[in-house]
């Protein structure tokens, strides 16, 4: 069964266990403005704690993915005062730390080009898959400006070295170049898009919920870090827990048995 919800700019559709949100602000290219923001941060605090839904997909309608900040919203921006300013960045700053650490992973549905906060936004899912059409920009300095509140999540995405290339040039970028630096996973013909992102949101479907999350969080947790005692006792403990944890158990004997573990199950969805 599909059940589907509007909120400003977005569209909602949960299907089975995967729950899939829509930039649908297409006459302007699906760019940022307030509200936008805010039904983002809204939608993903609601998904993460669904319990029926195990995967996201952040998906877009129109020719573009998301094209960054509404020129609207910009030209009110103009005359902001510092705080003002402190603020508003404050808030596109949560949405996107609400995105990166939503419990459920997320999946980036590229159809279109990707520019400024929109590389924010595909950096801050787990995955991300693109069709070859799409075009990559950090297009900030050319007015001026600096992709702060994305930074953290774009140089996880792509690397410092890459990040000290566009963040500095602004240059556009085509699929080809994403995946070589690992922006995102998979670059598909546009009529293969859907296809390899269902078979994406299926594996994630099929694993453990609570391992997935608590997978999600240890890439987290261990990522750049430096490998110490107290990082190698985090990994220790984190397996201890989940093998005895009743899904850790229920996955090991379903194993053993030869049978579907019960998350598999009809009622476990």
């Amino acid at each position: 069964m599909t059940t589907t919800q509007n909120l400003t700019g977005l569209e909602v559709a949960t299907q089975s266990s995967v729950a899939t949100v829509t930039l649908n602000r297409p006459d302007v290219r699906n760019a940022f403005n307030a509200e936008l923001i805010e039904a983002i941060t809204q939608i993903f605090v609601d998904l993460g704690q669904r319990a029926g839904v195990r995967c996201i997909v952040l998906a877009a309608n129109g020719s573009a993915f998301c094209a960054g900040a509404d020129l609207n919203w910009m030209r009110s921006m103009a005359d902001y005062t510092r705080e003002q300013n402190l603020a508003d960045a404050g808030k596109l700053a949560a949405m996107m730390r609400t995105l990166y650490e939503c419990p459920k992973p997320t999946i980036a549905c590229i159809q279109g080009d990707v520019y400024a906060g929109g590389m924010g936004l595909v950096s801050a899912c787990d995955m991300a898959v693109t069709v070859d059409t799409a075009n990559f920009c950090l297009s900030e300095v050319k007015l001026g400006l600096l992709p702060s509140t994305i930074s953290p999540y774009v140089i996880r995405a792509m690397g410092a070295r890459a990040a000290h290339r566009y963040f500095l040039t602004a240059e556009r970028f085509g699929a080809t170049e994403a995946l070589r630096i690992g922006f995102v996973h998979e670059v598909t013909a546009p009529d293969a898009l859907q296809n390899k992102v269902a078979e994406l949101a299926a594996a994630l479907c099929n694993a453990g919920p609570e391992a997935v999350r608590l997978c999600k969080k240890l890439v987290q947790d261990v990522a750049g870090k430096d490998i110490t005692p107290e990082l190698i006792q985090l990994t220790v403990t984190s397996i201890a827990d989940v093998r005895v944890s009743a899904e850790g158990r229920e996955g090991l004997q379903s194993f053993l048995q030869k049978r579907k573990p019960n998350w598999l199950s009809p009622s476990a969805t």
